[in-house]
């Protein structure tokens, strides 16, 4: 009877345990998000608009040669 009691309390404790843990991880997380630079403000810090434009060659219709037999 006294195993069982002890068994209780322990699975009681873990669960309150796992219950508690991820509300205090979102908050850390929360304030790492919030001192993110804008996306703008990027672009503008590592100069991506004096990069010379680079043209891409299309190549999207590109067929296979002929199946050999």
């Amino acid at each position: 009877m006294m195993r069982l009691t002890i068994s209780a309390v322990a699975v009681a404790a873990l669960i309150v345990l796992a219950i508690s843990l991820p509300h205090s991880r979102s908050h850390s997380l929360a304030l790492s998000s919030a001192a993110m630079p804008a996306l703008q403000e990027l672009h503008t810090m590592a100069g991506v608009n004096t990069l010379p434009t680079q043209e891409i060659e299309d190549q999207s219709l590109v067929y296979p040669s002929a199946a050999k037999r």
